[in-house]
Formats: C-alpha cells, structure tokens, sequence
C-alpha cells in the first residue's frame, strides 16, 4: 500500500499512530488525531449495532428507510473500508460483507441496475469498486463490470452526456452525475477500461451548469448553492483538472458562501462531497477545513455514536459524517489527490 500525507496537528492535541500508510498524497503521515478515531470507531458500531442480517441498516424509534436503500448501505462499506481494517477478517468484516450481499442480491442481472434509482445505483457501483480487489469475493469483479457498463451506456441515452433518475433518463441533473461519475472514477482506479470521451463529455454538463458567481445549479446555470458546487468542483479535481477556471470559480464560490455551507437537511450530503472537495483543493485548505469539521461532528455526535439531522435518517448522516472524517485516513484510491 501507499503512504500517507503527514497531518498537521494542532499543538497539544493528542495522537494515535495510523495503522497503514499510503503515498501519493505529498509525504508520509505517521500519526492521526486520536479523537478523530475515536468518533469514527463509535460512529462505525453504531452502524454496525443497527445493520440487520440482510445487510441493510434499521435504527430503532427513527424513520431510517433510506437505510435498506442500497446507494446508502453501499456508502456505509465504504465507510467502514475507508477506516483500514481487514475487510476479510477485520471487526467489519460481516457487515462489509452483508451490505455486499444485499448490493449485489439487488443488481438485475442481465442489465447491472443495482437498486431503483441511478443515485442508489452510482453510490452501490462506487462501494464495489472500493470493495474490488480487498475483499475475497469473485463476485465483486463482474458485478463492478456490470455497473460500470449500465452508467456508460446511461450516458449515451443522455442528450445532456449526463445521468439523472433512471438508466433511460434523456436528461441530466448535477446531483445524480455526481453519482455516477464519481462510480466511474473509482471503476478506473479499480482497473476498469472508462473512455476518457465519457469522462469529458461529463465534464461539460458541469460547464453548462456553472453560473457566473462560480457555483453550480441543478439542470442548469441556476440556483447554485453549495452542495452543488462541492459536487461540480470535486468533480474537476478527480479528473485532475484543479487549475481550469470551472474548478478554480467553484471554490470560490464555496469560500464565499461559507458560513452557509449546507446547513440544512442537505448538511451531510454536502459534508460528504466538500470534504474530498477541500482535500483535493489545497492542503491548507483542507487542514482549516477539517479542524472545523472534527469540532462540528464531535459537538453533534450522540451518545450512540450516531449523527442525526436532515430529511435522509441516521444511517445516512452518520455514515456521510464518517466519510467526511475518512480523509483523515485516506486508505481508498479514490482519496488520492
């Protein structure tokens, strides 16, 4: 495996030794703040205490049903492999292996649509890539290749060269091609054949979907705000284009909108996009950034170890809670600047 970055710790604060290092990250990291581990284990029981047999996760006296959904199961295994443990034989092992079984008992077959809508689908596909090549699972090969193919052939029904709700959608929003894009940079990390053509047509549905103040909207140059423009501009720094103006105007914009970064019910959802976001920015944007999450999530943390908030239940916000904590770690490709 690769080494990590070193992390700038705030004096005094207490460190734990990371338990593996990955490079491509601009040095060596050697330690992680010790609180960040300990909110990110508590975090990963809870989802592990509510997660049922079938893999999906049910938190008592809450509405939680986004949690048998298998977009948000698919990112609560992407949150427990983003933490470094064995995935075969770790503590997260039979709940990495569940939410798998229930993301690929819900994979048609013959067409590789996972789930009931191209959110679920684009998130499920992302955590078999990540899950691609760590777990010891022969299923997870062909089923990635499935998935992979159904967002590519999504695309060319797309009059916009994008995705929306469904794998027949001729239209195309930011939210949803954030999705699946982001699924398709992780199939190629995972060693996947994506066309750069596909990628590059992507990219201008965000072009065409950036307004003048930097920020993205929806289906088009309108409404930015900023969940939307984490997304956009994360989408531009994985494909490794940080010094286009499209992505430098993003920042802008989520710099300048700040103190209203997603507070609301999309709170979590924007959490999870504006930390890779940030991270891919700068390092001292990320490091400002982070110190200020880690204080945000732990003030809101619950005794259970659970995030909750918005209109998506608890399995949600804690796991997009956990992921935007996972850059601390940085152990998935898909966290490589």
């Amino acid at each position: 495996m690769m080494r990590y970055l070193i992390l700038l710790i705030t004096a005094g604060t207490l460190l734990a030794p990371a338990a593996r290092a990955q490079d491509l990250f601009g040095g060596a990291t050697q330690y992680i703040p010790k609180e960040v581990d300990r909110m990110y284990v508590d975090g990963l029981r809870f989802l592990v205490s509510v997660q049922q047999k079938d893999g999906s996760f049910r938190a008592s006296g809450t509405s939680d049903h986004y949690g048998s959904q298998p977009g948000v199961v698919g990112l609560a295994v992407v949150a427990m492999l983003a933490h470094g443990d064995d995935p075969n034989r770790g503590p997260y092992a039979l709940a990495i292996r569940r939410g798998l079984n229930l993301i690929l008992k819900n994979q048609n077959g013959t067409t590789g649509y996972i789930g009931s809508s191209m959110y679920n689908h684009g998130f499920a596909a992302l955590a078999l890539a990540e899950a691609y090549g760590q777990v010891r699972d022969p299923r997870l090969g062909p089923a990635l290749k499935k998935a992979t193919e159904l967002i590519l052939n999504a695309q060319k029904r797309s009059r916009s060269n994008a995705w929306r709700y469904s794998p027949e959608s001729t239209d195309g929003d930011t939210t949803v091609s954030g999705a699946n894009l982001v699924a398709l940079f992780a199939a190629r990390n995972a060693g996947l054949g994506v066309p750069q053509e596909s990628i590059d047509k992507a990219l201008q549905f965000y072009v065409a979907c950036q307004s003048s103040d930097g920020g993205f909207g929806y289906t088009s140059a309108s409404g930015s705000n900023n969940p939307r423009t984490a997304i956009g501009a994360l989408m531009f720094a994985l494909a490794k284009k940080k010094q286009t103006e499209v992505f430098q105007g993003a920042m802008d914009y989520l710099k300048t909108n700040e103190a209203n970064a997603g507070y609301d019910h999309y709170y979590h959802y924007f959490l999870y996009y504006a930390a890779q976001t940030y991270f891919h920015a700068s390092p001292k944007l990320w490091e400002d950034w982070n110190a200020k999450n880690i204080t945000q999530l732990k003030e809101k943390q619950a005794k259970d170890g659970s995030w909750k908030g918005g209109n998506f239940g608890p399995t949600f916000a804690t796991t997009a809670s956990l992921l935007s904590l996972a850059l601390n770690y940085r152990y998935l490709p898909i966290y490589e600047r």
